[in-house]
């Protein structure tokens, strides 16, 4: 059995991250929404001011998926959590422990940063992820519904 390990994402990962982030956009069926390439993701993600943490699971030294997170706060609780924008595994490596492994990191940093919550979304088709996030743990946040403003529609909200 091949050995996972988790390790933070350097400067140099951002060609394998954004063969992940293409990979996961394929899986959602969302490819033609990407924009990312890697001069913008290294400036957010190890520029002066980065705005996301990366993890690299890797299985025999070799990366296999990744975790995208940030940190956002609650108000009520008082205290900041982790969002995980983007989790991403290997088809071929599924079912091996990197998933686990990457959400057991994510949690163990949430607890070691005084975070009251790690959190995420996944599309209502997933099946698959929605079984494995309820098997570790996670719950639906059904009363809520994500909102978005982008785009044109970004810009006029900015113009007032």
């Amino acid at each position: 059995m091949s050995e996972i390990s988790i390790r933070t994402a350097r400067a140099d990962d951002i060609d394998t991250i954004l063969g992940f982030i293409r990979a996961l956009a394929d899986y959602e069926r969302l490819a033609h929404e990407v924009k990312a390439d890697p001069t913008t993701l290294a400036h957010y993600l190890f520029g002066p001011r980065p705005m996301a943490e990366v993890l690299i699971a890797q299985m025999d030294d070799t990366p296999v998926g990744f975790a995208l997170f940030f940190h956002n706060f609650s108000t009520f609780e008082g205290k900041p959590g982790l969002y995980l924008e983007d989790l991403f595994v290997l088809p071929a490596a599924r079912g091996k422990g990197a998933g686990k492994a990457l959400l057991v990191r994510l949690a163990a940093m949430a607890i070691e940063r005084d975070c009251a919550r790690l959190e995420w979304s996944v599309l209502d088709w997933n099946a698959p992820s929605i079984a494995f996030y309820r098997a570790l743990g996670a719950r639906p946040m059904d009363e809520w519904t994500v909102q978005r403003v982008d785009g044109d529609a970004l810009r006029t909200l900015a113009r007032g």
